[in-house]
Order: structure tokens, then C-alpha cells, then sequence
């Protein structure tokens, strides 16, 4: 029988991905472990390997399609013994038309529920998400496609992403457009030929009944906690001059950030502790710990230590001293952990990844500091597996890098806490009684204050900065 590929979850939270790349075409022999097709999330780009063996026989989705929905067919396999060109997508369905699968995700088969066996989802992995076809849906008729639905469950409207772009600009309404895709999808050309008759077809009475409790758009809702709604794209327009700027879509990653980071400051309420800490130990520990490094079987040094490594394991090991600390908000409890699980920002074009450094308590210098370049490298690359940069109970945002002195961070869901890592520099204070020139680093923890409270927070932070100051304290 037919096994259909669908578009993976690759993370709890995804709804969408785009097709990035094929690795496979169709009439390729298939086998398990195999790596299909290459998925972009709004966070990665991850390879998804194959589950079951076959020959690929029909590929639905083309890639560079964007924002195909988690569980739409994307292709088709033969199974072992089965004819490829007589493979029918979703149990029956005859081949697309040409424009339709340029932009056209079929919907997936809903007339007979697979069972357990035959469908492997896993969030967070690397395999796609199948569904064998046992019989082809009622009213489908032998070499043709299944009877048009242009509505789903609840009234629901199956159209392309781009039939849906062009309905918007066009003011051409969905509902009264008979879709020509696979299973009655409507896509763009269908848009365009209503648009290009001078209408559409009159709405069905349960519609037009309808008609009159949505004509009046309801008010746009405030934020959450009662914070004004923000302006609309043609306000934000009206204070500027049209030819005076250029327009620049989000892509996935930048509108993840935006609504996490803004959910935080609207749900999290920070409050920030802010301490100066004294470098000149740590300095000399790590000269001392890079010139004692060993060679690699390229004879380059084994590590090179960074003052970020030591930031990192500090972090990790105050959570540990101050264990209240070691916690994130959970609506009605807080969760307490056992290790500490330390994130790190890295900066890349258009965004930043916060991979997770685990048990950051437990491991060595050289350990972290070998994990980071290789989480750094991979993070700029978006080969990142959802795994190595979800969860975490703090972060760290370091700017020294950039002559920052000073700053705050926003704290990244659910984590309670992040230190923001200002510059070292050289600065004069007092010691015994007389000036004296040291190397100082500002650190300034945002704190979630529903899990850390004022004490709590500056007793974390007290314990970061003993173990700065006191380096030797990390090696033992």
C-alpha cells in the first residue's frame, strides 16, 4: 500500500515549516535512515530522514514552498512491490496539474485513521510523519481525485498560502471561490479567474445568514495585563515619508522573537541586581590553563579557554550553591532542578539561537568551552536541533565582545533568569585605603520575580560574582 509523507513536527511548538530542499526525487529507492528532505522551522534547518523503504513516486510539495502546516501531504511513497507510477497521493488521487504543484500542499486523508504503528511524529526529531492509505475516501472515483471540499470542519477554507495572499489584495472572498487543486484547494489561479470575471460566485445562505454578524469587525484586543494594543502597519506609515524607507518582511525566526520576547516583559516581571566583578584573578588562571593545553592530533592546542567559559561555569555553579534559584515558573508551582542547565546566546544574521549548555555545574572548563564553538558554529549554520536550545533556567547575553559596559537583558521563556556580561576594563578603585588599578567586569541579572525574590536573586548573584573573583574554586 501507498505510504504518505507529511510535513513533521519538528518541535512541540511548530505549526509551519518551509521545504527547503529535496535530497530526493521522484522514482529514488528509498530506505530507512535515508535523509529525504531538508525542513526549515523558524529556528533550523534540520535534515528529516525516511522511516520506511520504497521508491519515491510522487512529490506534492516542491521545494522552497513556505509554510506548509504540520501534517499536509508533501509526497508519496511506493512500497516494496508496488507499481510508482500507478501510486495515487492521498488513496486515489489523480496527478496535480502543473500549477498546481507549484504552490498546492495537498490536505491529508482523513477517511481511514492509521494506526499506531504507522505514524511517527516526534517532535524535537529528524523523522517524517507517515500515513498509510488503506482505501481511497467515499465518492472517490478509480484514477480520479476525491469529490471538491472547499470547507473543512468548522467552515474552514483550504487554500494555498499564495491564493490567500492574493484574495487579501484583491478583496476577492475565499468562501465563494470554487477551488480546482487537489481535494478542492484552492490556489492562486482560481483567485485570479474570480478576480478576472468580475466577482464570485454568490455565497451559500448558511453564509450569507452569517453575513450580517461579521460585517462589523470587532475592536483589535489589547495586549495581555491591559497594555494598549500597538499601532497598525498603516499608522506606523503615516508618520513617515512613503519613498524614505524600504519594507523588510519578517522571516519566522525574527517573529518568534518578537512575540516570546514581548509575552516575557507583559508576563515575567523583572526586576535587575547589578555588580561589579574583579577579573585580574581570572585572567591569570586562564593564561595559565591555555599555556598548559596540549596539543590535538593536528598539533593545534587542545582548548583555548574563553572569559565566556568561565562566565558559564560560574553561572552553573552558583544555581547549584543556591538551589531556590534553581527553578522556573510553572502557572501554580515552580519547578526545581536538580543540575544546572546554563543557555547562551549567539548572534546570528537576522536573529540570535540560545543553545543550552546541560549539567554547565558538572563540567569542566575545557568541556564547555568545546561544546560552545561547536553550539556557536551550528547555530550560524541553523543546524541546531530543537533540543539543544529549548528549556534552560538561565542564560547568558554577553556584549563585551562589542566594548558594551553595561546593560539588561529580557529574559527568554520559560528560563527565571539572565545575565547580561558587560566588558572588561581597566578601572581605579580603592583597596586598603589607597587607589589601585584593576580589571572589571559589570554583570547585571534580570530576575523573574515570581520565582526569585530580591534576597534570593542577590544571593545568586553574590555567588556568581565569589566564584569570578575566586576562579580556583571552578577547578575543585
Amino acid at each position: 500500500m501507498p505510504i504518505n509523507v507529511l510535513m513533521p513536527a519538528l518541535s512541540p511548538t511548530m505549526e509551519k515549516g518551509n521545504l527547503a530542499k529535496w535530497l530526493k526525487k521522484e522514482g529514488d529507492a528509498v530506505k530507512s535512515g535515508d535523509v529525504l528532505a531538508e525542513i526549515e522551522t523558524d529556528k533550523a534547518t534540520m535534515e528529516v530522514e525516511a522511516i520506511d523503504e520504497g521508491v519515491l513516486a510522487k512529490i506534492v510539495v516542491p521545494e522552497g514552498t513556505a509554510d506548509v502546516p504540520v501534517n499536509d501531504l508533501i509526497a508519496v511513497i511506493a512500497a516494496e512491490g508496488e507499481d510508482p507510477s500507478s501510486v495515487q497521493a492521498a488513496g486515489g488521487g489523480g496527478k496535480a496539474a502543473p500549477e498546481a504543484k507549484a504552490e498546492a500542499k495537498s490536505e491529508p486523508t482523513s477517511a481511514a485513521a492509521p494506526a499506531p504503528a504507522d505514524q511517527n511524529t516526534t517532535p524535537g526529531g529528524g523523522h517524517m510523519s507517515y500515513e498509510r492509505v488503506n482505501e481511497a475516501p467515499e465518492g472517490a472515483q478509480p484514477g480520479g481525485t476525491a469529490p471538491q471540499q472547499q470547507a473543512g470542519a468548522g467552515g474552514r477554507v483550504f487554500a494555498s498560502p499564495l491564493a490567500r495572499r492574493i484574495a487579501k489584495q484583491e478583496g476577492v472572498d475565499l468562501a465563494a471561490v470554487e477551488g480546482s487543486g487537489p481535494h478542492g484547494r484552492i490556489i492562486a489561479r482560481d483567485v485570479q479567474a474570480a478576480k478576472a470575471s468580475g466577482g464570485t460566485k454568490a455565497p451559500a445562505p448558511q453564509a450569507a445568514a452569517e453575513a450580517p454578524k461579521a460585517a462589523a469587525p470587532a475592536p483589535k484586543a489589547a495586549p495581555a495585563g491591559g497594555a494598549p494594543a500597538g499601532l497598525t502597519l498603516d499608522q506606523v506609515r503615516g508618520f513617515y515619508a512613503k519613498d524614505s524607507y524600504e519594507e523588510v518582511p519578517l522571516d519566522g525566526m525574527r517573529k518568534t522573537i518578537a512575540k516570546r520576547l514581548t509575552e516575557a516583559m507583559q508576563v515575567a516581571p523583572h526586576f535587575y541586581l547589578t555588580v561589579d566583578c574583579e577579573l585580574d584573578a581570572l585572567m591569570k588562571l586562564r593564561e595559565t590553563l591555555n599555556a598548559s593545553a596540549g596539543k590535538d592530533k593536528d598539533g593545534k592546542p587542545a582548548f583555548k579557554l574563553s572569559v565566556n567559559d568561565f562566565v558559564i561555569k560560574a553561572m552553573g555553579l552558583a544555581l547549584t550553591r543556591v538551589p531556590a534559584a534553581n527553578a522556573v515558573w510553572a502557572e501554580d508551582r515552580v519547578l526545581r532542578f536538580k543540575q544546572a542547565e546554563v543557555g547562551v546566546a549567539v548572534a546570528i544574521d537576522g536573529g540570535l539561537f540560545t543553545p543550552v549548555i546541560r549539567r554547565a555545574d558538572e563540567k569542566t572548563l575545557s568541556t564547555i568551552s568545546k561544546e560552545m564553538k561547536d553550539f556557536a558554529a551550528r547555530a550560524r549554520a541553523k543546524k541546531l536541533k530543537p533540543e539543544e536550545y529549548q528549556g534552560g533556567v538561565t542564560s547568558v547575553s554577553n556584549l563585551g565582545m562589542f566594548g558594551i559596559k553595561h546593560f539588561t537583558a529580557v529574559i527568554n521563556p520559560p528560563q527565571s533568569s539572565i545575565l547580561a556580561v558587560g566588558a572588561g576594563e581597566k578601572r581605579v578603585v580603592v583597596k586598603d585605603g589607597a587607589p589601585a588599578v584593576v580589571q572589571v567586569m559589570t554583570c547585571t541579572l534580570s530576575c523573574d520575580h515570581r520565582v526569585l525574590d530580591g534576597a534570593l536573586g542577590a544571593e545568586l548573584i553574590a555567588a556568581f560574582k565569589g566564584l569570578i573573583e575566586n576562579p580556583m574554586g571552578m577547578l575543585v
